[in-house]
């Protein structure tokens, strides 16, 4: 009899339910009751009435889908002035949109690397996002992993490499919630010649002057050896990403991306909705200062209630777990008690530490965030 290919499947989902590490999909309801800490609309916008509008309003005028990949039939007049207006905001050159944050910095890392035998070196930090740590596996580039926010580290490993290098770091890191010093890292890169990329998927509408993001804020933007990369699914509200960085740069990527090239192009109505999202926070911004604030109380009144966190430098607050079970278990009490909240454990924490993760949001009022803190609090699993 022949054997079952898949088999394999049985047994190593068997050993994730055994260590508690299943993940399950979760539909949501359109209506939810639910206070919402688990997703990532941090200034609010998602169902902000004109965002909403500018969605529906691009859906109708261009059709559902962008119909191809940009460069046959996917890029429309709306892709082109959100790229002009995403790049003015935050100081940059020129902008690239892709259907996602995740295909975006696949394209930045790979295209700005390559194969082993061209000498680069990727010097990526221990903690960063899952897509650049996958975009240096499909560079094929050397790539050294150093500890995590450690510009002393990046300077010893450039040192030691001495040729054309790439430094990569997420800006604020999504499982704790910290800060690169991205001055510290740019200063490091440039004593050696090489090149800084920074995804600023969690800095974009919360850090910086107006919500410019991190990259801005350090003083970073628009420099020659600088790129950045963002996503449109978070402060922003919609979905998509987009690359920041020198024109040159830009150019480069529509000729090199794979992810660009291949890719069907971001829907309209997610390139209007990200309009819309942009004109609100230029007319408001001191949603990024209120969403700063709120991660300060969420942080301030759990830990005052004897839970661990970490400080956040910007809007997500994360409570270490006692375990990978204790979180699950401890997430699912706060959603039956009508508080979602984000759940990370092994092996997505490169730590090993399990951790519930909130995020903070610019339209929770203060008695909502007593009200949440209450919850996470009262059905803490004991240490």
């Amino acid at each position: 009899m022949p054997q079952d290919p898949f088999d394999w499947i049985d047994r190593h989902h068997e050993r994730r339910l055994a260590a508690g590490l299943v993940r399950e999909l979760r539909p949501r309801a359109a209506d939810s009751p639910l206070v919402d800490l688990a997703g990532n609309d941090y200034l609010g916008l998602t169902r902000h009435p004109e965002v909403v509008a500018a969605a529906a309003d691009a859906a109708r005028r261009w059709g559902a889908g962008s119909t191809g990949s940009r460069l046959v039939t996917g890029t429309t007049g709306l892709h082109a002035r959100l790229e002009e207006e995403l790049a003015g905001f935050c100081g940059f050159e020129a902008a690239l949109v892709f259907s996602s944050g995740y295909a975006a910095n696949l394209a930045a890392v790979t295209a700005l690397t390559g194969p082993l035998d061209n000498g680069t070196l990727v010097v990526s930090d221990a903690g960063n996002h899952a897509s650049l740590i996958d975009g240096c596996r499909l560079a094929r580039a050397e790539t050294a992993v150093v500890p995590h926010a450690d510009p002393a580290a990046v300077r010893k490993t450039l040192d030691a490499h001495g040729g054309r290098a790439l430094a990569v770091t997420d800006s604020v890191f999504s499982v704790d919630g910290d800060a690169a010093p991205l001055a510290e890292l740019a200063e490091a890169c440039r004593a050696h010649g090489a090149a800084l990329l920074v995804d600023d998927a969690h800095g974009l509408g919360v850090l910086g002057d107006g919500g410019r993001g991190a990259v801005h804020a350090a003083g970073l933007a628009g420099a020659p050896d600088v790129v950045a990369t963002v996503t449109l699914s978070k402060s922003l509200g919609s979905q998509g990403g987009a690359v920041l960085g020198p024109a040159r740069v830009i150019r480069h990527l529509v000729s090199n991306a794979r992810t660009f090239i291949f890719d069907t192009g971001l829907a309209p109505a997610a390139a209007g909705a990200a309009l819309a999202a942009l004109d609100v926070l230029r007319r408001e911004p001191q949603r990024p200062a209120r969403v700063r604030y709120v991660a300060r109380e969420l942080y301030r009144q759990v830990t005052a209630a004897g839970l661990a966190a970490v400080r956040p430098d910007a809007a997500v607050v994360s409570v270490r777990a006692p375990s990978p079970e204790a979180a699950v278990r401890w997430a699912a009490d706060c959603r039956a008690a009508g508080l979602a909240v984000g759940c990370f454990r092994p092996p997505s924490v490169p730590d090993g530490v399990s951790r519930l993760r909130l995020t903070a949001r610019a339209d929770l009022s203060d008695r909502r965030i007593e009200e949440a803190v209450g919850t996470v609090v009262r059905t803490a699993p004991a240490a």
